[in-house]
């Protein structure tokens, strides 16, 4: 018996295979692609120019929803948070006019139930334009 180990060749990696799968692969990507040009959005935004005036904001009815769950609508607060006051109060500020923007101000801590609620009567008078602001805390 032989136990000798034999030399073995040395090895070696033919790297030809290995360029014409390479190459096929670049081939096939390069025919198959293909190029389209798409089309842009086209965007118009609001331009605003100095020393303009403002807005006339009198025309605008605002809803302030309280965190303790109360309505002021222009600075009149409603005796109780029931959609028929509320849409009473909205009628009798926005003056058969819907269509106003209604611009609902929420405390951070203000039942959801009562934005709601303001969806629901700007839905029965039919008013469209809505919109959400934020106040600024009063300094301490």
């Amino acid at each position: 018996m032989k136990f000798r180990r034999q030399k073995l060749d040395d090895v070696q990696i033919n790297l030809t295979p290995l360029i014409d799968v390479v190459f096929l692969l670049l081939l096939f990507f390069v025919i198959s692609t293909t190029f389209n040009h798409s089309s842009e959005l086209t965007i118009d935004l609001p331009s605003s120019e100095a020393g303009a005036p403002a807005n006339d904001t009198s025309k605008d009815v605002d809803i302030v929803v309280t965190a303790d769950g109360q309505y002021v609508i222009n600075g009149q607060t409603l005796i109780n948070e029931k959609i028929n006051t509320l849409v009473q109060g909205i009628k009798e500020v926005a003056h058969g006019d819907y269509s106003r923007p209604l611009i609902i101000t929420a405390d951070a801590k203000a039942p959801y139930e009562m934005v709601l609620k303001i969806y629901d009567a700007a839905s029965q008078l039919g008013i469209t334009k809505i919109a959400h602001t934020t106040q600024k805390e009063p300094a301490k």
